[in-house]
C-alpha cells in the first residue's frame, strides 16, 4: 500500500516519479511468471489515477484519505491520497527538546558544540560543494524522505559514522537534510521578532532607506543566527555561480529557502484567519523578496555589520 501526500502548489508527477520506481523495482522481478511489462503496464494505469485526481484547494480541509485500488495480472496496488497546505507542511511544532540538533534553538545547539555555525549545517553546506553543487535541480528535487531521517537521526545522535554516511549519501537527500534543519527550528533563522520589520523593510520604495533598514535588521538578530545565515548567503550565491549547469538561479534559491527561513509566527498568523489565502500568497512572495535582495547584495561581512552604525531610517 502507497501513500501519496502532495501538497497543492506541487507537481503530481514529483510525487509520481518516485513511486514509480520503488513499484517497478518490486514488479519486474526476475524469472517472474507474469506478462512481459506488467509493472509498467500496472504502473501507468497508477499513474494515470494519480494524475487526473483535481487538486480542489477545499480539499485542503479534510482530514480524511481518499483510497483507491487497481490490480493486474495478480497484481494489486492500493494507494490513498489526500492534500495538505503549504503552509501546513512548513508549520513548526513548538518543542522543548535539548537533546541533538533538529528541533533545538540554534543558540543551544552552536553552544554545546562551541561552535559559529551548527556541524548539521557546515556539514551538509561541505558535502553539496564537493560534489552536488553542478547537480541540476539541487535543493528543488527532493531527496528520498528516508534517507532524510536516516541522516536526521544520525546527526541527532552525533554518530561518529556521519562523514561515511554523508560521502555515500544522494545528494539531493542531503540538501533535503539542510533544509530539513532550518524547516524544524523552533523559530524561522531570521527569527519571528523580527519578521514584521522584514516585511516593511522589502517593501520600501527608497534605495537609500531599504539597504539602511535590511542591513539594521541583520545588525539585530542573534550572533548564532546572523553567522549561520551569512554563511548559508555565500553557499547559495556559490550555487547559483554555477547556474548555467544547475539551473539553479539566485531567484531559485531565495523561492526555495525563503519561505523557511523567514516566516510569520503562530500568533501573526492567527491574526489573519479571514483572508489566509490572500496573505499566505503575498507572505511568501515578501520572503523570497527579503532572501532575494541578500543574496544579491555585495558580500556582507559579519564585523562590519557589527562596526557598522548606520541610522535605521524607514522613510519612504
Amino acid at each position: 500500500m502507497t501513500d501519496v501526500l502532495p501538497q497543492p502548489d506541487c507537481s503530481l508527477k514529483a510525487v509520481c516519479e518516485p513511486l514509480e520506481r520503488c513499484c517497478l523495482d518490486q514488479l519486474e522481478e526476475p524469472g517472474s511468471k507474469r506478462p512481459p511489462n506488467t509493472g509498467a503496464r500496472l504502473w501507468g494505469r497508477v499513474r494515470s489515477k494519480l494524475l487526473r485526481q483535481k487538486l480542489d484547494p477545499q480539499t485542503v480541509e479534510t482530514k480524511n484519505w481518499h483510497t483507491d485500488v487497481i490490480e493486474m495480472n495478480g497484481i494489486k496496488v492500493e494507494f490513498s491520497m489526500k492534500f495538505t497546505s503549504r503552509d501546513m507542511s512548513l508549520k513548526r511544532t513548538p518543542s522543548k527538546k535539548q537533546t541533538g540538533v533538529f528541533g533545538v534553538k540554534i543558540s543551544v545547539v552552536t553552544k554545546r558544540e562551541r561552535s559559529k555555525v551548527p556541524y548539521v549545517v557546515r556539514q551538509c553546506v561541505e558535502e553539496v560543494e564537493k560534489r552536488g553543487i553542478e547537480e541540476v535541480g539541487i535543493y528543488r528535487i527532493s531527496g528520498v524522505a528516508t534517507d532524510i531521517q536516516a541522516l536526521k537521526a544520525v546527526f541527532d545522535a552525533n554518530n561518529k559514522d556521519i562523514l561515511l554516511m554523508l560521502s555515500d549519501m544522494d545528494i539531493n537527500a542531503i540538501a533535503g537534510t539542510l533544509k530539513l534543519y532550518f524547516r524544524e527550528l523552533p523559530e524561522p533563522l531570521l527569527t519571528d521578532r523580527l519578521y514584521p520589520a522584514f516585511m516593511e523593510g522589502i517593501a520600501l520604495s527608497d534605495p537609500a532607506a531599504k539597504e539602511n533598514c535590511m542591513m539594521h535588521l541583520l545588525r539585530s538578530l542573534p550572533d548564532p543566527n546572523l553567522i549561520t545565515f551569512l554563511f548559508l548567503l555565500e553557499h547559495l550565491k556559490r550555487v547559483a555561480e554555477k547556474e548555467p549547469i544547475n539551473k539553479m538561479s539566485l531567484h531559485n534559491l531565495a523561492t526555495v529557502f525563503g519561505p523557511t527561513l523567514l516566516r510569520p509566527s503562530e500568533m501573526e498568523s492567527k491574526a489573519h484567519l479571514t483572508s489566509a489565502a490572500d496573505i499566505w500568497s503575498h507572505d511568501v512572495m515578501a520572503q523570497v523578496q527579503v532572501l532575494l535582495y541578500y543574496l544579491q547584495h555585495p558580500p556582507i561581512s559579519f564585523a562590519e555589520l557589527k562596526r557598522n552604525t548606520l541610522y535605521f531610517s524607514t522613510d519612504v
